[in-house]
């Protein structure tokens, strides 16, 4: 009698997340090493990403973490984690400034005072979370790949 073999299908494990975190002591020393990094890590997503995704995600890095400089003395960190099959990438800024984020209103002959407009335009779930000794922000910036189109729709 002949047995037929059957092979069962073994559960394939999803891969770990692409992440990246870095602290920084006495402030934000390089916003350019902020935008680096979310370059660096974008790079490893599968499928590639568009480029207009990566500069999305760099724009609102350097909007984050200019304002954990700018208004946060001490220490801050970086959190950047690239959420399943590369749909959106969670970018997370912590600071010791107590003071949450303000839009403040348009005004186009100003200098400066537009990034959380172009963060919020960017991204979603923009997210403030108070600390015991200061706050975390958090956004999520959807990603496009470099051939499909939108990975994730937006709002």
């Amino acid at each position: 009698m002949d047995i037929s073999l059957r092979t069962l299908a073994t559960t394939q494990a999803r891969p770990a997340p692409l992440r990246y975190s870095r602290t920084w002591d006495t402030g934000v020393t390089s916003i350019g090493d902020a935008r680096d990094a979310v370059a660096s890590l974008l790079s490893r997503a599968r499928p590639a990403l568009a480029r207009r995704s990566v500069q999305d995600a760099q724009l609102v890095v350097s909007e984050l973490v200019t304002n954990a400089a700018k208004h946060a003395p001490g220490p801050c960190a970086l959190c950047l984690e690239l959420l399943p099959d590369a749909a959106a990438l969670r970018i997370t800024v912590t600071d010791t400034s107590a003071e949450p984020p303000r839009r403040r209103p348009p005004d186009p002959g100003r200098v400066g005072g537009h990034g959380l407009h172009l963060v919020a335009m960017i991204s979603r779930d923009l997210e403030v979370t108070r600390l015991p000794r200061g706050k975390r922000v958090t956004v999520t910036v959807p990603l496009t790949d470099g051939e499909t189109g939108p990975a994730v729709s937006r709002p």
